[in-house]
């Protein structure tokens, strides 16, 4: 399976993409459990779970390759991804009574997730020779799209937008990575030093309640 999936990277199939590709598939199946726990707390049939699981895992990814006109998108070519992430959407339903146990599990696999797809959605704009700005903007994009989905569908106000640094980590990881890679740090040791850094910027955030400024108006206009 690993071989059949490893063809979404190319050409930036690489020796240092073995590491992101795994977690890549950990983070697939974890945002979709997540998806279809958000979707449980909406009283959503089986065919929502589906969805809203679907959504989170690739939805960010598929916004990356229409933003950027990257065709085909990854999960056309690649039904594996179509059935990881429903599977998984689809057990959350049977293990749900569990999932507050592993509450810090998820979270810690969320937070690699995040740092995953904010590189490869880097590379992928790099690899078309996109401007710098559109590059950071590919990497959050990635990063942060379909958790921004779930919450949308799902009739909430963004996660992304108002807890923990989330949105903030995927920017720092994007930035860090050009600008390891504009000083010449070769490609393994800086996706190693960019995951290290970005997780546990992420963790750091939840340990200690991190978060921007928050801008509250309440005033009616007459």
């Amino acid at each position: 399976m690993l071989e059949s999936l490893a063809h979404v990277f190319q050409p930036l199939a690489t020796k240092q993409f073995d590491l992101l590709l795994v977690i890549y598939l950990i983070a697939i199946t974890t945002e979709a459990m997540s998806g279809a726990l958000a979707a449980g707390r909406r009283n959503m049939d089986i065919f929502g779970v589906a969805v809203i699981a679907f959504v989170t895992a690739l939805g960010g990814g598929t916004i990356r390759d229409v933003v950027l006109g990257h065709y085909p998108i990854g999960w056309t070519q690649h039904p594996e991804y179509v059935y990881l992430v429903t599977l998984a959407g689809l057990a959350t339903t049977l293990l749900a009574r569990y999932m507050h146990h592993m509450k810090r599990i998820f979270l810690m696999l969320d937070a690699m997730g995040l740092v995953a797809f904010s590189l490869i959605g880097c590379n992928v704009a790099l690899q078309l020779q996109y401007p710098i700005v559109v590059v950071i903007m590919a990497g959050m994009l990635t990063g942060i799209s379909g958790g921004i989905l779930r919450d949308v569908l799902c009739n909430q106000v963004p996660v992304v937008f108002r807890h923990e640094l989330y949105a903030s980590v995927s920017l720092f990881v994007c930035a860090l990575f050009l600008v390891l890679r504009a000083s010449g740090v070769q490609a393994d040791l800086n996706t190693v030093i960019c995951f290290g850094s970005g997780f546990a910027f992420r963790m750091l955030a939840l340990r200690y309640g991190w978060k921007l400024p928050t801008f509250s108006y309440q005033q009616k206009w007459d």
